[in-house]
Order: C-alpha cells, then sequence, then structure tokens
C-alpha cells in the first residue's frame, strides 16, 4: 500500500519530495521512500536522497529509514557497504514487503547492511518499532 493511502498518513505530520525515481517522505525521526517501479536504484539515486535527507535534517543527523517497497524495481544491495563506508545517519531500517520476493530481497540486502533491518508487512507496524527505537526516546 503507498503511504498516502494508508490510514496511518492521514495521522502524522510529515513533507513529501517527489524525486524523478520515486517519492521520499520526511518525518522527524526518519524517513520513508517508496521508488517507482521499474527504476534501478544506483549509487547516483542513492546520493540524490542523501542530498534530499541532509538539506532537511542536517549532516549530523541520526534517523531512521523505511523503504516501503510496493514497486518493483532493482537496486544493488552491495551498495550499502558502500553507504556505510562513505555515511553513518541511519540508525536502523525497515522494509516493508508486500511480496515473497520483495521479503527475500530484503532478506539479501539485510545481509550487506551493518545496520538492524527490519522486514514487516505493513506500514503501520514499520513506523510504530521505528519511532519507537530506544535511540529516540531521549
Amino acid at each position: 500500500m503507498q503511504f498516502e493511502n494508508s490510514q496511518i498518513s492521514k495521522q502524522l505530520i510529515y513533507t513529501v519530495k517527489e524525486l524523478p525515481f520515486g517519492k521520499i517522505y520526511l518525518f522527524p525521526k526518519f524517513f520513508l521512500s517508496e521508488i517507482n517501479y521499474g527504476v534501478h536504484l544506483d549509487w547516483n539515486k542513492i546520493e540524490k536522497i542523501i542530498e534530499l535527507v541532509f538539506s532537511y535534517y542536517g549532516v549530523n543527523c541520526k534517523i531512521g529509514y523505511i523503504s516501503n517497497k510496493v514497486n518493483s524495481y532493482s537496486y544493488e544491495p552491495n551498495l550499502w557497504k558502500k553507504f556505510h563506508e562513505n555515511y553513518d545517519f541511519i540508525i536502523a531500517s525497515v522494509a516493508i514487503c508486500y511480496s515473497q520476493i520483495n521479503y527475500v530481497n530484503a532478506t539479501i540486502e539485510k545481509q550487506f547492511s551493518k545496520k538492524s533491518i527490519k522486514r514487516t508487512d505493513n506500514i503501520e507496524d514499520s513506523i510504530n518499532w521505528i519511532t519507537n527505537l530506544k535511540e529516540f526516546k531521549d
């Protein structure tokens, strides 16, 4: 389910930014991405997301990330390694998986990430988990 079609979208305050390859929703403690159908999410696109995140939260931010996998798109899971070598602002991630292939891909992605990647099947559980991380409880 797209975030804007969910019940929880009506209860939260957020900013949405449209990029040529998807939407990024910015919340106080995390951001959520919805990548467009058929996109190949490469390093250049990831850097566009990072620029957006830094311009919104600042370069010293510590936030969560939710990947709402509503569309089929490709990416290279090993880019998590490159991301962690260059950036360290994501505390934990959630992959919302709507199909078995999404779940398998998220499992592979999890092997490349140095941070926790939780897998869920709905937006509400994902947002609840990420906003209740101990790192946000100060």
